[in-house]
């Protein structure tokens, strides 16, 4: 119920009447259903343009590249994903040839012989040959440190790599390595800086510069892979050094690594045991 003001008030009674209901509004709002809509809308639209923000700072560095370096990012993306989709593609029909047909136990079969020798690839204890390339990294200066290597490793692993190794005091004349100066690289590879002795320990083994990783992948994509900019090349680069990547039809990664035979697993004799 509100005051209303009387005609015989004065004047100044009124404004004081009017006063009273104004404070009294500001004190307890009435807020509407648009009211609240309106400022709902409002913080989304507040929030909306955060994020926008926030995604235009974080994709500074494709904003300012080429028009050609960002053509290689988008192939580079491009071959990633059919590679998923025809693994996604060979796993589906493996599954079907196991579970269906008269000839399951032949194809299991060949399905166990073929995980055996694929994941002697990957554990390292399997030479392998195929297309790849020969990635040189060259450090006149001795300023490539164990996580320079570790992360052209890693670009290379996520652009498809299958099978690689590493090798030391690389003899730009002869293209061979030092005498036992090279390295089978698989999951559990460890890579340490030598300290005073120079150059990086390589799971136990010193490798001295220069450094070459021999591949096997789909060498376009791998080659692509290094060379976006701000990645592999332009970092050792960066550091004073160089590196050189040559796309071959064949190579082989023919380190290997000793098997481990455990110390307290055995096989189980049935399951459950």
């Amino acid at each position: 119920m509100t005051d209303a003001p009387d005609a015989n008030e004065a004047p100044a009674t009124v404004a004081a009447s009017r006063w009273r209901r104004a404070l009294r509004t500001a004190l307890h709002p009435h807020l509407r259903r648009v009211d609240v809509a309106v400022a709902v809308l409002l913080g989304l639209l507040g929030f909306a343009a955060a994020v926008q923000v926030r995604s235009t700072q974080d994709d500074g560095l494709l904003a300012s590249a080429r028009q050609e370096d960002l053509v290689q990012i988008l192939d580079d993306l491009t071959s990633r994903s059919l590679r998923l989709r025809q693994e996604i593609t060979t796993l589906t029909a493996t599954q079907e040839r196991l579970t269906t047909g008269s000839g399951r136990d032949e194809a299991a079969v060949a399905e166990a012989r073929r995980r055996a020798q694929v994941l002697g690839i990957l554990a390292g204890t399997v030479a392998a040959r195929g297309p790849g390339v020969l990635v040189t990294v060259q450090d006149p200066t001795g300023k490539i440190t164990p996580e320079d290597l570790l992360d052209a490793l890693e670009e290379m692993r996520d652009a498809g790599a299958e099978a690689i190794q590493l090798e030391g005091s690389v003899d730009p004349e002869t293209n061979t390595a030092g005498a036992g100066q090279t390295v089978r690289v698989v999951a559990a590879t460890s890579f340490v800086d030598a300290g005073d002795r120079g150059g990086v320990e390589v799971d136990g083994t010193l490798l001295q510069p220069s450094y070459r990783f021999v591949v096997i992948g789909d060498s376009a994509t791998i080659a692509a892979a290094l060379a976006i900019p701000g990645g592999v090349i332009d970092h050792v680069e960066q550091a004073g050094g160089r590196a050189v990547v040559v796309r071959r039809e064949s190579v082989l990664v023919g380190a290997l690594r000793p098997l481990d035979r455990p110390r307290y697993a055995r096989p189980a004799d049935k399951a459950g045991d």
